[in-house]
């Protein structure tokens, strides 16, 4: 791995049962693997990179608020336009809701095909496509 590269991400959620729903299922999709389990945390790998759930009894609140100083959202290489839109498309039966979808692919700026997702907790994940256009880069948040 080379240094600095993102060596796993941990997030602490109110109910790990609802989160490996959502999260496993969208970690699945974009080829990560089931890498340990624990009583209260899941984590899954891709290469050496590795996303933790974890309901830690360390918990200072029960919910997130991306709005918030901290963690707005992660963002991941989503595939092609039409991985990420067969991602959206399927989101909603596993805990994802569309954010801003009045303004959905474009809502990062017109050059910025992505998919802006919300699961019950409130956690945000942004799923860009690699290829086409997208492939210029990030010209913009949402909001």
């Amino acid at each position: 791995m080379p240094r600095g590269a993102l060596h796993h991400v941990e997030l602490w959620v109110p109910d790990v049962s609802r989160a490996e729903r959502s999260w496993g299922w969208l970690l699945t999709e974009l080829g990560y693997a089931p890498h340990q389990r624990w009583d209260g945390g899941r984590s899954w790998r891709l290469g050496p990179t590795y996303v933790v759930v974890e309901q830690s009894p360390a918990l200072a609140a029960d919910e997130h608020d991306r709005t918030l100083p901290g963690l707005n959202h992660l963002a991941f290489d989503g595939g092609s336009r039409s991985d990420v839109d067969a991602l959206v498309a399927a989101a909603g039966q596993h805990g994802w809701a569309l954010l801003f979808g009045d303004r959905h692919p474009f809502a990062g700026g017109p050059d910025h095909y992505a998919a802006y997702l919300e699961d019950a907790d409130g956690f945000e994940v942004e799923l860009v496509a690699s290829s086409g256009a997208a492939a210029a880069g990030h010209v913009g948040d949402a909001p």
